[in-house]
């Protein structure tokens, strides 16, 4: 009977904790509806049909319904599972650095993407943002080494990419402070064709 009644009381407690953790999930699930459209239209250059069909998408990247895409969800991504600046690219896009990307964040951030005429600005911000890996509002030479090492992997010695971030700094510090500031980076990119390469069609 004292066995009967342990597992029963461990089934109990299996059971309410598989309810703490649905309500956990349901809790943190974003809904859809016309206000939140209406908000997001606002913040972002999509239109309400292409809101529509990114909700559907990220819906499908959220294998376990958290409501939010963690570093593995977006790695299942085919398009994005073998791209070395990955974790980069998914940090800049956590605005609250949670660790994890809600619908709001994944929507603004794609935004940027979406008109290449009108978003110039955000791009670059963006982008410096990729390269500001301890996020102090400048490219600092470990920031920059960080970057690279991650997109050459083993095709430049540490040496030679060290020389690389010697001569890119070097180039694009004007004030001599050792670093890299908003404004010296769009001076170094602003001639470039990096807003058409930042462009996704939907």
């Amino acid at each position: 009977k004292k066995r009967r009644n342990k597992e029963s009381k461990k089934k109990n407690n299996n059971a309410a904790k598989h309810l703490r953790r649905a309500a956990a999930v349901m809790g943190n699930q974003f809904v859809l509806n016309e206000e939140a459209i209406e908000e997001m239209k606002l913040e972002s250059h999509f239109t309400e049909e292409e809101i529509k069909r990114l909700y559907k998408r990220f819906r499908k990247l959220d294998l376990d319904n958290s409501g939010t895409l963690s570093v593995d969800e977006f790695m299942a991504i085919p398009e994005l599972e073998h791209n070395p600046l990955v974790q980069r690219v998914i940090a800049t896009f956590d605005a609250d650095n949670n660790g994890e990307v809600d619908f709001k964040e994944f929507i603004q951030s794609l935004s940027i993407f979406a008109h290449p005429t009108e978003t110039k600005d955000e791009k670059f911000r963006f982008t410096f943002k990729l390269y500001d890996v301890n996020n102090d509002g400048y490219i600092s030479n470990g920031d920059l080494f960080h970057v690279l090492k991650a997109m050459v992997g083993n095709n430049l010695s540490d040496v030679q990419l060290q020389q690389l971030v010697d001569r890119t700094i070097l180039q694009g510090d004007h004030d001599k402070d050792g670093r890299l500031s908003y404004t010296e980076f769009v001076e170094m990119v602003k001639d470039s064709d990096l807003d058409l390469k930042l462009s996704i069609e939907f």
